[in-house]
C-alpha cells in the first residue's frame, strides 16, 4: 500500500477515534496531494509516488515551522501551540532525521573528498551535502554544521 493510500485511510481512522487534530492534518494533506497532482498536470484520481508524498509533507512541516515563528513573534502563543501540535502529527509521517553528529561526520568526509578548506567554496559544499542528505537531515542542521566546519 502506498503512502498516499495509507494517509487516505487514516481519515477514517481519525474519524473513528474522534481525533480532531489528526483528522484536520490528514485532510489537509490529502487536499495538498490533490493540488500537487493538478500542478503536475495529472488527474485528481491519480496517486502520488511515495517520494512526491514526502515532498508535500515536508512542505507542510516547513509551513508549520514558519507559522510557529510568526505567531511567537506576533505575541500569539495560543496559535503557535496549535501549530506545534499539528507539526508533531506531520512529523510522524516523515522518516527519522539524522542527528547533528551523523551530519557532522558525513560533512567532514565530504569536505575532505571535495578538498574544501575555506569559506569561498561554501555554496559548493552545501549543495553537495544537501544532495546527499536530501530528506534525511534538516537543512538548518546541515547549514549550521557547514558554518561550523568552515569557521
Amino acid at each position: 500500500m502506498t503512502l498516499h493510500q495509507q494517509l487516505k485511510g487514516q481519515i477514517k481512522e481519525a474519524l473513528k477515534n474522534k481525533d480532531a487534530v489528526r483528522l484536520g492534518v490528514v485532510r489537509g494533506l490529502v487536499s495538498s496531494f490533490t493540488n500537487e497532482l493538478v500542478s503536475l498536470k495529472r488527474t485528481p484520481q491519480d496517486e502520488l509516488s511515495d517520494e512526491e508524498v514526502l515532498n508535500v509533507i515536508r512542505r507542510a512541516v516547513k509551513q508549520r515551522k514558519d507559522s510557529i515563528q510568526q505567531f511567537v513573534d506576533g505575541g500569539r502563543p495560543d496559535l503557535a501551540e496549535t501549530e506545534k501540535i499539528e507539526l508533531a502529527v506531520l512529523e510522524t509521517y516523515l522518516p527519522a532525521q539524522m542527528s547533528r553528529e551523523e551530519v557532522l561526520s558525513l560533512a567532514q568526509n565530504k569536505m575532505s573528498d571535495l578538498g574544501i578548506t575555506d569559506k569561498t567554496k561554501a555554496g559548493l559544499f552545501m549543495g553537495a551535502l544537501m544532495k546527499d542528505l536530501k530528506g534525511k537531515a534538516d537543512g538548518d542542521v546541515v547549514k549550521s554544521v557547514v558554518d561550523e566546519l568552515l569557521a
